[in-house]
């Protein structure tokens, strides 16, 4: 059976940043301008007034410090709230498609390999751009890969997922190179408005390319030991827009249209689940948590990040061992561990061992246990 390795990866990173402050003072202005809209209604008692948020608040509750956006227009406007893409032809290149292609050939090259190496493109994220035809088609004629393409979306853990699925690819002989993209356009579905979340996700796309040992020739090359995915029903998250919605007569803006969460129950499920799961998986390959050189773990909440790593290693996440990349890029869904993957693994040494990890709605967890070559 044929050695898997991760061989290259690329990150896509949006030309616009938005801070922290800058993204208060729009909100602030919208909870502002909705509380005087509504304030015979508040006065009555029959709505109750929108809370302003603060630098501090959002630090506190995630760690987050600002985030990237393909588009800044629109996102601080507090008469819209939301960016103000603009609308391309069948016959021009899909966004999602754009930025997947730049994270690829960042990719590709990484690994010493063209789009005409690649057998096999999984393109995975937390929400597609359209039904069809698949981002990943429309992707691989654009780098002009050979094989096959098709979508996935496990939400958060879309990346892991897809990996394995490359794996066992590689593994099986089917193809012998592969490549997973995870195009996360999350500022069309975070909902901006709201004063729990409006902070936390920002826009990228990675890209890592997958291929048989025997035929790798990139310098830069990990072998993986081992992949494991796991799925349990919740809707502590949950996004409902779909296309049944207009079968439905539904708001296509209501508010269960995008992003919602229960944090404080994510966060107190969610931890003691993905220690174990990793946990469970390195014993199942013979290994310790003490082992591992390093934790690249999904990107979602500092918080979070330090329970898991305190119950694996007793450490702390932002060091060394578990680089944090959130505060510069906020939860970007799946591309999270990956974005840490690929800034912060040139240090290690032949033999070092490490996991990547992420995990999210569904509940999904995925890790990929891997070993510098």
């Amino acid at each position: 059976m044929p050695q898997a390795v991760i061989s290259g990866t690329g990150l896509y990173q949006p030309p616009h940043i938005v801070t922290n402050e800058e993204l208060v003072t729009a909100y602030n202005a919208y909870t502002e301008q909705q509380n005087a809209i509504h304030a015979d209604a508040i006065a009555r008692g029959d709505m109750t007034a929108l809370t302003p948020s603060s630098v501090e608040f959002i630090e506190k509750a995630s760690g987050i410090k600002q985030r990237y956006v393909i588009v800044k227009d629109g996102v601080l406007d507090p008469t819209r709230m939301r960016p103000k893409f603009q609308e391309r032809g069948d016959d021009e290149l899909s966004l999602m498609a754009e930025i997947g292609v730049d994270a690829c050939r960042k990719a590709l090259a990484a690994a010493g390999r063209t789009g005409a190496d690649v057998d096999a493109i999984f393109c995975a994220a937390s929400n597609m751009q359209r039904a069809y035809p698949a981002m990943a088609v429309e992707i691989q004629q654009a780098i002009g890969a050979g094989g096959y393409g098709f979508d996935m979306n496990v939400a958060c853990s879309s990346a892991t997922f897809a990996i394995e699925q490359a794996v066992n690819a590689v593994r099986s002989g089917s193809v012998k190179c592969a490549i997973v993209v995870n195009p996360e356009i999350t500022s069309a579905h975070i909902e901006w408005k709201d004063r729990d979340c409006h902070f936390i996700f920002g826009d990228v796309c990675t890209a890592t390319v997958i291929e048989s040992a025997d035929t790798a020739t990139s310098a830069d090359q990990w072998e993986i030991v081992g992949t494991k995915l796991a799925t349990q029903f919740s809707n502590a998250i949950r996004n409902n827009f779909g296309f049944i919605n207009r079968s439905e007569d539904s708001d296509p803006l209501a508010r269960d249209k995008t992003f919602r969460q229960e944090g404080r129950k994510v966060f107190k499920e969610v931890v003691p689940m993905a220690a174990a799961h990793i946990e469970a998986h390195l014993a199942a390959a013979g290994l310790e948590p003490t082992q591992m050189r390093r934790f690249w773990l999904h990107q979602a909440n500092l918080g979070m990040n330090q329970l898991i790593l305190k119950k694996l290693v007793g450490a702390e996440a932002g060091s060394e061992l578990a680089p944090l990349v959130l505060d510069t890029y906020a939860n970007t869904s799946s591309a999270g561990s990956i974005i840490a993957f690929h800034e912060y693994h040139a240090d290690l040494k032949p033999g070092d061992l490490g996991v990547i990890c992420s995990f999210g709605a569904g509940y999904s967890i995925g890790s990929v246990i891997v070993r510098k070559k």
